[in-house]
């Protein structure tokens, strides 16, 4: 039963509602950087090589792309209450497991268990916001706050991660996760209003079904391909379920009377470029934090907390740099911010480039901070522009769309980056060792070791004589891979900011308007699956975008 706006808007229940939705949003995101800086102590513990590191990365993020745009419309359809319930205990069911994990493939499990958590927990965060704050100005405010909750566990989740293996075995990382999970799900329970879409939406299998097939091949081909070949016939085959998933895909909505994504969002040239922004940017974000903490641990040799201090600088300066962005969303254009914080997050890691075994803290900590502040520039208004570029009956439906591409370029970011990482280093190893002095038989040894389980492997053998040298080429060797990998997502990121210049233009108000759904949806008026993205009736919400900026 849907709740009036009058009962959801109270200031106690909007109150609850954002306390619940930051709680989730904290839930769902505490595994990528706490798991991300525990990687060479999961590789050290587990003897896994680097394709199986990327999987345990990807076996979260990868049910959490495929399965977004299904757990939001099983919210519109059963109560987002529900789902975001769901998603509580899915992620704490994930960390018990990932808890116990005696081996790898265990730990994958409670990975992708958690990554399913997240899935119903990310789009709900966001719809329960928009149907408890109707007014686009304050959903605004309310939406910087869910972003700093987001970069919140983004920053302690590194520190978390340092200081329990600092004094305990790496699998009490997922710990605090458990009782965070279940306190959430039983106060969610008395404060959390419940809401459902009001326009009579319905489960979509062909496009849930399609979606998932697609986004699973295409993650599963790239790690594989990174990790042998691309020529190999099982890559072939996942890339092209891959293809032939999306084109199902695509006609499956193109048909369906309840799409599981409304294709025709994608005329509002708002929210076509948040999509586009959010996956590229996050596969070149997510795949250069899988890749420093890496550059921490086997190339500068720190510990897990020494490596959580630098990423702080990170979450820290975004988190600053979030509050004030936030009040400026409605002075200052969305295309402007948006494409600035791109700009500046490509000069930082362009500034990079130039990183080796001996740079200091010191020298490190202004181009993270740099990174920080692009990124703190980019989310909320981002975010916010994704949920305001449409009606707000299809807000829902936009939050899980941006996520779902958000996740999708997280998930491909870890296994392009790695790939490119990899095929590089072990280009450039031989050459780093004869460099380094060793030649014959052990520089053959080293070089085939590095071949079958990647330079962590070499990292970890009984080097003798050999120890300082050799570890010397593995970090030239690594280096020479990160050059190249922050290369390329500069590159990704100048991109995101080329397409956030291009569709997020002003438009003047006699340009043409975009229509967000030219199929009658069921129960709902004619004039809500028509309404234009450029605007509309204020009785929805003022969910549009106009001139690039909210509202």
């Amino acid at each position: 039963m849907n709740v009036t706006p009058a009962a959801s808007s109270r200031p106690d229940r909007r109150t609850a509602t954002l306390v619940m939705a930051c709680l989730g949003v904290f839930v769902a995101y505490l595994p990528v950087t706490t798991v991300a800086v525990s990687l060479p102590a999961i590789q050290a513990a587990l003897d896994a090589s680097t394709a199986q590191l990327s999987w345990v990365q990807d076996a979260f993020v990868l049910p959490m792309a495929a399965f977004i745009l299904t757990a939001g419309v099983v919210g519109d359809v059963h109560g987002r209450k529900k789902v975001f319930q769901a998603g509580l205990l899915f992620s704490a069911a994930g960390a018990a497991v990932a808890l116990s994990a005696p081996s790898i493939e265990v730990l994958w499990a409670g990975q992708a268990l958690a990554g399913l958590g997240a899935a119903a927990l990310l789009p709900t965060t966001l719809a329960l916001i928009s149907h408890a704050v109707p007014d686009h100005r304050e959903r605004g405010r309310f939406i910087g706050l869910w972003a700093t909750s987001l970069l919140m566990a983004l920053a302690v989740g590194p520190l978390i991660a340092g200081l329990v293996l600092e004094h305990a075995d790496w699998r009490w990382i997922y710990l605090l996760v458990i009782p965070v999970s279940l306190v959430a799900a039983v106060f969610a329970a008395r404060l959390l209003t419940d809401s459902r879409a009001p326009h009579g939406r319905r489960l979509d299998w062909p496009g849930q079904i399609t979606a998932a097939v697609a986004i699973t091949a295409l993650v599963y081909g790239v790690i594989e391909g990174g990790a042998g070949s691309f020529t190999d016939a099982t890559v072939l085959v996942a890339l092209f379920i891959a293809v032939a998933g999306v084109v199902l895909f695509v006609m499956a909505e193109r048909r369906s009377e309840s799409p599981m994504l409304d294709l025709a969002l994608f005329r509002s040239p708002a929210f076509t470029a948040t999509t586009l922004v959010a996956m590229i940017t996050f596969l070149g974000l997510i795949g250069f934090f899988f890749l420093l903490s890496l550059y921490f641990g086997l190339v500068q040799q720190l510990d897990t907390l020494q490596a959580a201090w630098r990423l702080l600088v990170v979450t820290g300066a975004s988190i600053v740099v979030g509050g004030p962005v936030s009040r400026l969303m409605h002075r200052v254009p969305a295309r402007a911010l948006i494409t600035a914080g791109l700009l500046v997050v490509t000069g930082a890691l362009l500034s990079m480039t130039t990183l080796d075994a001996d740079t200091s803290f010191a020298s490190l900590a202004w181009r993270l901070a740099l990174l920080g502040i692009g990124m703190g520039g980019i989310l909320t208004p981002m975010t916010a522009t994704a949920v305001a570029s449409v009606p707000q009956h299809l807000a829902g439906m936009a939050a899980a769309g941006n996520n779902a591409f958000r996740q999708i370029g997280g998930a491909l970011g870890p296994a392009v980056l790695g790939a490119l990482l990899t095929s590089r280093a072990l280009d450039t190893f031989p050459a780093r060792l004869a460099d380094a002095g060793i030649s014959g038989a052990d520089r053959q040894h080293m070089a085939e070791t590095a071949r079958e389980g990647g330079l962590g492997a070499v990292a970890g053998m009984d080097l003798g004589a050999h120890t300082g040298q050799a570890l010397g080429a593995v970090g030239d060797a690594f280096l020479d891979g990160l050059r190249l990998c922050l290369i390329v997502a500069a590159a990704l990121t100048l991109l995101a900011a080329l397409v956030s210049a291009v569709l997020l233009r002003p438009r003047t108000s006699s340009a043409a308007t975009v229509t967000v759904s030219s199929r009658p949806v069921p129960g709902s008026a004619a004039r809500d699956a028509a309404t234009p993205a450029g605007g509309g009736d204020p009785a929805d919400g003022d969910a549009f975008v106009r001139n690039g900026t909210p509202g």
